[in-house]
């Protein structure tokens, strides 16, 4: 089940996906994050954004498994400047290691694309590692990569990764 974390949700559930950060992160995905990086400094980066989730600017989705546990998570940040309201970004797609391959990935996705979509976004961009399964994940999706920029981000381990950035344009209802 993929539910929208309003404020108090939010709040609620730092620790939850901080464990989930933390445990993406410890995989390797380069999430903007160094080793070492722990569920404790996880759960606070999240507890930063509790601001923009409050005002709007920061949507925030969580996918939990039959028990309840989280297991997912994706957000969609909001272009503040107004020639760019028609615009957002998803950001911080993860899944746990222990819930890949069952779609999840692609399920959180669709949510922030038909949530975006809701609010009149035309325009959605986001970037991933290059050559990572993110990467295939936005590709089979209908985004269009528009460019790799060569040792853009340094991975867990320190390592400069290339990053691949994509769009994908959006029916918006507004």
């Amino acid at each position: 089940m993929i539910r929208k974390l309003g404020a108090d949700a939010y709040t609620d559930t730092a620790d939850d996906l901080g464990r989930v950060l933390a445990d993406a992160v410890a995989g390797g995905a380069s999430l903007g994050f160094r080793d070492p990086f722990g569920p404790e400094q996880a759960a606070e980066w999240w507890r930063a954004r509790g601001p923009a989730v409050a005002d709007g600017s920061l949507t925030v989705w969580a996918a939990h498994d039959h028990g309840g546990a989280i297991v997912g998570t994706v957000s969609l940040a909001s272009e503040p400047k107004a020639n760019g309201r028609h615009r957002g970004e998803v950001v911080k797609l993860i899944v746990h290691r222990a819930a890949r391959g069952r779609g999840l990935g692609r399920a959180l996705l669709e949510t922030a694309e038909r949530a975006a979509a809701g609010r009149g976004i035309s325009l959605l961009l986001l970037d991933t590692a290059k050559d990572s399964p993110a990467e295939r994940l936005y590709e089979t999706a209908g985004w269009t990569r528009y460019g790799v920029v060569p040792d853009y981000a340094a991975n867990p381990a320190g390592v400069l990764e290339d990053c691949s950035f994509f769009y994908k344009r959006l029916d918006a209802r507004v």
